[in-house]
């Protein structure tokens, strides 16, 4: 009797577990749906929405500049090569810019790789898309946080564009949004769903340290476009201080 007690305590463990995972799944989309319905949610759907328009114009900018280069090279291939023929070269140009063009404008939401490979310029944007793509399953403190994030890189996009990317400036902020900030969200995601809410030796559970670390980027931007806005470069030093990398401890969890 004691036998089958024993062997049936891990089978009641894992099923409480499990259960456990479903009623997380189910409050998260609950949370989810009630935060859309939000003002902020409202307001992120705003600014999602006035990223694509932005994505979309730079794109139609890029076409009509493929245009313009096949146009021209019809119009130079046509003094030395006959009608037909410059055509055709012109022709296949246009069609090869488009190819290049449709190419790199995916809409998907950038990886980590796209986030690092981004111009500083697009770095801000490129970030709040993956920002934003990020927010399913996150608890609700934490999509609180990255409302206010997605707000505060919209607000940094235009001052990353007069920023010299070669600045010391320039580097830290992409390892806080390139690096640092992507780390932190793939750590949280690789707890088990049933373990997010269990408190580790800290005392502090997995989701604690997400929300704590959201806290310390979004604190961080802030600082940052303030001081952009001051002009105050020789003053940024975006360090790995904000990330408490204590968050490293709860990779080893899985």
């Amino acid at each position: 009797m004691d036998d089958k007690t024993g062997q049936g305590e891990p089978i009641i463990h894992r099923a409480r577990s499990v259960a456990a995972g479903f009623a997380d799944v189910g409050l998260t989309h609950a949370e989810e749906l009630l935060r859309r319905m939000s003002p902020e949610g409202r307001e992120q759907a705003r600014r999602e929405r006035e990223a694509k328009a932005r994505r979309q114009k730079r794109l139609m900018g890029r076409l009509v500049l493929a245009a313009v280069v096949a146009m021209l090279a019809w119009a130079l291939l046509s003094t030395i090569l006959l009608p037909g023929a410059s055509f055709a070269v012109a022709a296949a140009l246009m069609l090869l810019l488009t190819t290049l063009v449709f190419m790199r404008a995916e809409s998907r939401a950038p990886g980590r790789e796209a986030l690092v490979e981004a111009a500083l310029p697009a770095l801000a944007e490129e970030a709040f898309t993956w920002v934003a793509a990020q927010r399913r399953g996150l608890p609700a403190p934490a999509l609180q946080l990255t409302d206010s994030i997605g707000h505060r890189l919209d607000e940094l996009a235009p001052q990353l564009a007069r920023l010299d990317p070669r600045s010391p400036a320039a580097s830290g902020i992409r390892k806080l949004v390139a690096v640092e900030l992507p780390d932190l969200v793939a750590g949280w995601r690789g707890v088990p769903l049933s373990q997010r809410r269990a408190p580790l030796a800290d005392g502090r559970t997995p989701d604690d340290h997400l929300v704590n670390g959201l806290q310390l980027v979004d604190a961080e931007l802030s600082r940052i476009n303030e001081q952009l806005g001051r002009g105050g470069l020789d003053d940024i030093a975006v360090l790995g201080r904000y990330l408490e990398l204590k968050y490293d401890g709860d990779r080893d969890l899985g």
